[in-house]
């Protein structure tokens, strides 16, 4: 990672199912990210679909998720496969496996959030449990791409993922 400001991080996001929150967190950082950042997703266990409830509610926040699809992280070790600077987990299942050795050795973050799909209730009530975690992948996200140039070195980087990731999330 170097001080260039016109340098494009990549970003891989992590989740098991690859089902919402990971494609939830790439389709943020791709409509935020200002070209400064590319991201990806990819889950240890994919659950081979992404959750209705989420391209719902990116289609309602008019964020583009052409293209999302749940995958596994294997399809990012493979020869050919974009090179990350941060790899960011965003379940906690994920951050305890034993990942892939990662090509240039990445930066890795963990920012913990609670799995919408694991809510209960009417849709109303399901999808309110996905807004709540947009929202948190969004604070954390615009942190992120509010950093200055000069914060993305590998260094200061590390430290600054992991404060963005211990910052509490908003309330519902």
């Amino acid at each position: 990672m170097g001080g260039e400001s016109a340098r494009v991080f990549n970003v891989l996001f992590l989740c098991t199912g690859n089902s919402a929150r990971s494609i939830l967190a790439e389709s943020l950082l791709n409509h935020l990210g200002r070209g400064r950042f590319r991201a990806y997703s990819a889950g240890s266990f994919p659950a081979g679909r992404v959750n209705p409830l989420a391209l719902e509610l990116l289609a309602q926040l008019e964020i583009d998720a052409a293209g999302a699809r749940s995958k596994s992280w294997d399809e990012f070790v493979q020869p050919g496969a974009p090179q990350f600077d941060v790899i960011v987990t965003v379940c906690d299942r994920a951050a305890g496996e034993v990942c892939p050795v990662w090509p240039g050795q990445p930066v890795t973050a963990h920012w913990g959030v609670p799995d919408p799909t694991l809510a209960t209730g009417n849709e109303a009530e399901r999808m309110q449990a996905f807004r709540a975690t947009c929202r948190a992948l969004e604070q954390r996200i615009l942190a992120l791409v509010n950093l200055p140039p000069a914060a993305l070195d590998r260094l200061r980087i590390k430290h600054e993922l992991d404060r963005i990731g211990s910052a509490a999330p908003p309330a519902p």
